[in-house]
């Protein structure tokens, strides 16, 4: 018999580290079920966990078991078919064993294997959902609100709980202070008993001066003795202090076509793609401002809810967005002190005498102020004038990207090649 034993050392937190260990080995199938579920979920409940099924198939581990090869002896029973030296035939295989066609009907007994289902958490299903995305063009810029802290050591102190003395340091402070009340008393103390000495090698009877000597250093040792070995003095506690961590700041631009030709499921759509965006920035900022900017022939700044579900007729002007957008940044978002981001949402239409100004508004206006931007195009239609001008931007201009969108299906997969970590190639 051979026994295998595992000698690995495990952590405290087995279960934790077991779990990791489980999403490195099957990353693959919980990324694909990820990517799936990011189209089927409801807006309400993005920023919760996950159930992932996983394959009894994909399940399968390795094990050890006895070959069916090789030479083997074995005693069996005698009988009147089989005398001493006989070889036994090997028994035929079974046909369609382990693949499910095996002969004669169905049984009314027995349980098959379901698949493997699991929950992630919400950090996990982020992590797996942002995981090999970057935001292109990424500065700290000027840092402003201070809004985080961390505990940090800042050496030690003469009060504290007693959860944090240091024994160490109040045995190093114990050491000093005996040291520097008894130094006179032990300087004394060796002069004594040198002169005891001395005496002790004298010939003559010098008993008084003996004695004297005696109980001058027993008085200097009781004295040396009376001082405590640790004193509340001594004691020192590790300090601990909150040390402010600057967090720089970003603004995402939401801007969107609400015209009569956007229906409420391309709004859905957006909507969708915007929280995917808004979850990427949090990832990196702790101080985001969203500002909502819907557009027909004009543009005004909106709370959410009127941003995605108010209906609005008329023809399409974009540049009145975009103009909106560069006096907000004018007026409360320097870009030296934030860092800018948007996105525009729009099925293409627009008035075609617009579409040229709205190229010459991004290239000269909005790409130089923000780090990124991003156009997606929500139409199963051909592509017109607006997309014809962007694209000319795009091909030249690196914050700027723009991505099409049929279908639920799409949002992912578009929000993934619009924030693809580039490959850095070495000089």
């Amino acid at each position: 018999m051979t026994n295998f034993i595992d000698r690995r050392l495990n952590s405290k937190n087995k279960s934790t580290v077991n779990r990791q260990r489980f999403i490195r080995r099957y990353k693959s199938q919980i990324k694909q079920s990820v990517s799936e579920a990011i189209n089927k979920r409801g807006v309400t409940d993005i920023t919760s966990g996950e159930n992932i099924t996983i394959t009894k198939k994909d399940l399968s581990e390795p094990f050890f078991h006895q070959g069916s090869g090789g030479i083997k002896d074995r005693v069996h029973p005698g009988n009147d078919q089989f005398t001493t030296g006989d070889q036994i035939a090997r028994p035929p295989q079974q046909q369609g064993q382990g693949q499910g066609s095996g002969q004669g009907d169905a049984s009314d007994s027995g349980e098959g294997s379901d698949d493997f289902v699991f929950s992630i958490s919400k950090d996990e299903y982020l992590n797996l959902l942002f995981e090999d995305l970057e935001l292109p063009n990424l500065e700290q810029n000027q840092l402003d609100t201070i809004i985080d802290y961390k505990t940090v050591r800042s050496g030690y102190c003469a009060e504290g709980a007693a959860s944090n003395i240091d024994i160490v340091k109040s045995l190093q402070g114990s050491i000093a202070r005996r040291i520097a009340m008894t130094a006179d008393k032990r300087r004394q103390l060796k002069a004594l008993e040198a002169e005891l000495a001395l005496l002790e090698q004298d010939r003559h009877d010098n008993v008084r001066a003996k004695n004297k000597l005696i109980k001058a250093i027993e008085i200097i040792k009781a004295s040396i003795s009376k001082v405590p070995f640790i004193d509340s003095f001594d004691l020192r506690y590790r300090n601990y202090a909150k040390q402010a961590v600057p967090s720089s700041k970003a603004v995402m631009f939401c801007l969107m076509d609400v015209s009569g030709s956007m229906d409420q499921a391309t709004k859905d759509i957006a909507k969708r793609f915007y929280i995917l965006l808004y979850l990427f920035l949090t990832r990196t900022y702790e101080t985001i401002d969203v500002v909502y900017i819907r557009h027909h022939t004009q543009a005004k700044e909106v709370d959410e809810h009127e941003f995605f579900y108010s209906q609005e007729t008329g023809g399409t002007i974009a540049s009145s967005a975009l103009e909106l957008m560069i006096d907000i940044i004018e007026q409360r978002y320097n870009e030296k002190e934030w860092n800018v981001y948007g996105a525009q949402a729009s099925d293409g239409d627009n008035w075609a005498d617009d579409s040229p100004h709205c190229q010459q508004l991004m290239r000269e206006s909005i790409l130089p102020k923000s780090r990124y931007f991003s156009y997606i195009e929500i139409t199963q239609r051909a592509h017109q004038s607006l997309w014809q001008q962007y694209s000319q931007i795009a091909d030249t201009n690196d914050a700027f990207s723009m991505e099409h969108i049929r279908t639920v299906e799409d949002i992912y997969p578009v929000f993934r090649a619009l924030f693809k970590r580039k490959s850095v190639q070495a000089a």
